[in-house]
């Protein structure tokens, strides 16, 4: 587990590996009705995580988080507890597959993307996700 984390954090912060999500990191993906209820709101805040940049960023992406879980829930309890989860646990700054900026190596942080970062963040979504 713990060689598993480290890994996750030893690509290049220069090049952007291409998207992977697991779901709801460490979370259900939904109810014993509905088993992917929700999983489409974490698999969309994976790809905001995925390409990562500014504090503000983060912060919009965790709220669309809970505003998605919320409208396919309808449990403010549920779309808070996720939210609150994603704020302690997603930080750059903890070596984890799941963290702020995931995609770029470990210590990129809060960062714009630049010009240059962004070209490839739209060329890993044409290629994995067939927009542009």
């Amino acid at each position: 587990m713990v060689a598993a984390l480290l890994l996750g954090g030893c690509a290049s912060p220069y090049v952007l590996r291409d998207f992977t999500t697991d779901g709801c990191s460490y979370f259900p993906d939904g109810d014993r009705l509905h088993p992917h209820r929700w999983c489409r709101c974490c698999i969309d805040h994976d790809r905001a995580y995925w390409r990562g940049g500014t504090t503000e960023q983060r912060s919009q992406a965790d709220r669309e988080l809970r505003e998605c879980v919320l409208a396919q829930t309808q449990s403010q309890r549920l779309a808070n507890g996720m939210y609150l989860g994603v704020r302690l646990a997603g930080t750059p700054w903890l070596p984890s597959g799941f963290r702020w900026g995931y995609g770029w190596g470990y210590g990129r942080g809060y960062k714009p993307l630049t010009q240059q970062k962004q070209q490839q963040v739209v060329e890993k979504q044409a290629a994995h996700f067939h927009y542009s």
